[in-house]
């Protein structure tokens, strides 16, 4: 198993996985995005705690309703749970607008859509550790 695996998927995503204080984002803001999908970006920080620990930041111009802004932060941490991440804070954040369409974003082909961006994303960061 690479260096900095933790090797055990979070089961749940109770207050110590999660990152709440203001300067926390702002510590993993300050570094450059570290990948990039079509409408998410993931940053990543390495952090000193013996697990992963996830912020999800919906904005409400990029998302004006509500539903779409849930279904994105609740998928994320879905795959969060079902990822075995290294110790890292990682921020997901939505870059470009979603669910503009007049399709709800609570249809199958939307969640799909963020299900499918979103885990690319937590993917390309293990891919990287395993090179």
């Amino acid at each position: 198993m690479p260096a900095g695996l933790t090797g055990e998927r979070p089961r749940d995503y109770d207050r110590r996985r999660r990152i709440v204080k203001t300067d926390d984002f702002s510590s993993v803001f300050h570094l450059r995005p570290a990948y990039k999908s079509k409408h998410f970006v993931l940053y990543v920080r390495p952090n000193s705690l013996e697990h992963a620990r996830l912020g999800v930041v919906v904005a409400k111009r990029l998302a004006p309703r509500a539903v779409t802004r849930n279904a994105i932060k609740r998928i994320a941490r879905e795959i969060f749970r079902q990822t075995a991440l290294p110790t890292i804070d990682c921020i997901v954040r939505l870059s470009k607008p979603f669910g503009t369409r007049p399709q709800s974003a609570s249809s199958r082909q939307q969640k799909r859509l963020i299900y499918d961006e979103v885990s690319q994303l937590f993917y390309s960061q293990l891919k990287d550790l395993t090179s």
